[in-house]
């Protein structure tokens, strides 16, 4: 049984803004507690370990089960699921803002990132389901980027500002409030879309995915917080999801459905999109750095020279949806970028030295960010729409991880050298910038070799007729 797919057609503005406001607080929500860091900790007596959490509850469980919230879309049905990713952020969101300790403050990020988990495939399920693919799809896909690169930058702006007016709790308040609206609006905008009411979740892969997802992203983002070398974690978490295999194989109904693994078009996209996820967590954790330890900003004014970079990235994710073929130039302009950054002076200057490379940085990674996504979810069967932006998100999301235990170890040997602390800081900084250029230089050449196979087998294809006739 397939339920309707289709709002009313009187209504698809209306929706677009409640999809894209619902990836604007998932994104939000990544970096709004950056700035509030210091007061939260000094509010409930936690050490810097114990504040890495109130940052890492919220991404571990917003990364390890994206793959099992976008599969619970495709079995639950686009609405409910939707409805209820929603209704556990929001009410994650409340209990942060009236926390009293760590323990809850900490539960209450979790609960936040398992609504994530849900709502962020969910979202794009919908709007798969209701843009039919072309330039309508296209233009609502840049729509949708653009609303997360808006989250990025709010979040940064509004933790400064609220936590210095109102207190810490208030950046977890806003939260909630912002979702009251999608929870009044959405039962009247949304239908349930298709589902696989006959399908069963495949619980082993499930939870094999899952565990795996947890050990590889808390092991590469919490280095030193185990007394076990810091290897042993992600090899944990890659021995078990490479178990993934052999489980999907003999489930009825796996996790991972085979024609999604088959799809060339989604096997590109989720593996460029893990290097550009390396390479967009990359980028917005070593500029700041930058800024405020060897130009010597305050966070706030940190926040603020981030503007020009952010409103390129959303300028030019919503041009992406309205353009065609900005992938390849998009990458190319990222890492023209990223090389220029990399050659930033200890004593650099923000109008002669960091706003060109920022507002091409934005304008690349919206461009490339948008095809990407639509490149991850080409040819998914509609009852497939939610483990398909499960997965193209969860790829964003590990790659960011890797990428950055990757950079950080290699930005941090420079400090052995026997140079000033300044100097060796700033070398290991623009090490790493140059080091996450080439990983988008080596995007590009993925996305050149995918753009000419595709052409090759479109000629093919155009020429196969002559050659029977």
């Amino acid at each position: 049984m397939t339920l309707a797919a289709s709002p009313p057609r009187s209504r698809p503005g209306l929706l677009l803004v409640l999809l894209a406001g619902a990836q604007f607080l998932v994104v939000l929500n990544t970096s709004i507690v950056n700035v509030a860091l210091p007061a939260i900790g000094q509010d409930l007596g936690l050490t810097p370990t114990g504040l890495t959490w109130i940052v890492n509850a919220y991404l571990i469980a917003f990364g390890a089960l994206l793959p099992l919230g976008g599969r619970l879309t495709d079995l639950l049905g686009h609405r409910t699921a939707f409805l209820a990713g929603l209704f556990v952020f929001a009410a994650g969101s409340l209990a942060a803002s009236l926390s009293a300790g760590p323990t809850t403050l900490i539960a209450a990020r979790a609960a936040q990132g398992i609504g994530a988990a849900l709502l962020s495939p969910a979202s794009l399920a919908i709007l798969l389901a209701h843009w039919p693919p072309g330039p309508a799809r296209s233009k609502a896909l840049g729509t949708w980027g653009a609303a997360s690169a808006a989250g990025g930058a709010a979040g940064v702006l509004l933790s400064g500002v609220l936590t210095s007016t109102l207190g810490w709790w208030a950046i977890f308040a806003i939260s909630a409030l912002l979702a009251l609206p999608g929870l009044i609006t959405a039962p009247l905008l949304l239908a349930q879309g298709e589902r696989e009411p006959a399908a069963r979740l495949d619980v082993p892969g499930a939870l094999t995915v899952t565990a795996g997802l947890t050990l590889l992203v808390y092991g590469l983002g919490a280095k030193d917080a185990t007394p076990l070398p810091d290897v042993v974690l992600p090899a944990a978490g890659m021995l078990l999801l490479s178990a993934l295999v052999p489980i999907e194989r003999r489930a009825k109904d796996p996790l991972l459905p085979p024609s999604l693994l088959r799809n060339r078009s989604i096997a590109t996209g989720n593996l460029l999109m893990l290097l550009l996820g390396a390479v967009w967590v990359a980028t917005f954790f070593f500029l700041p750095l930058y800024q405020q330890k060897i130009l010597g900003y305050t966070p706030l004014e940190a926040g603020l020279t981030q503007l020009p970079l952010a409103a390129a990235l959303m300028a030019a994710s919503w041009g992406a949806g309205r353009l065609r073929g900005t992938l390849l130039p998009g990458l190319l302009v990222l890492a023209a970028g990223l090389l220029w950054l990399a050659r930033l002076p200890s004593d650099g200057a923000f109008l002669l030295d960091l706003l060109g490379p920022s507002l091409l940085i934005g304008a690349g990674l919206g461009l490339a960010f948008v095809p990407l996504t639509a490149l991850g979810i080409e040819g998914a069967e509609p009852r497939h729409a939610g483990i398909a932006g499960g997965l193209i998100n969860t790829s964003r999301q590990v790659g960011g991880a890797l990428g950055l235990a990757v950079l950080t170890t290699l930005a941090t040997p420079a400090a052995g050298r026997a140079t000033p602390a300044l100097a060796t800081l700033a070398h290991g900084y623009r090490r790493a910038l140059a080091a996450t250029a080439l990983i988008a230089l080596l995007a590009a050449a993925g996305a050149a070799i995918h753009l000419l196979r595709g052409r090759n087998r479109t000629l093919t294809a155009a020429a196969a007729p002559s050659v029977h006739s």
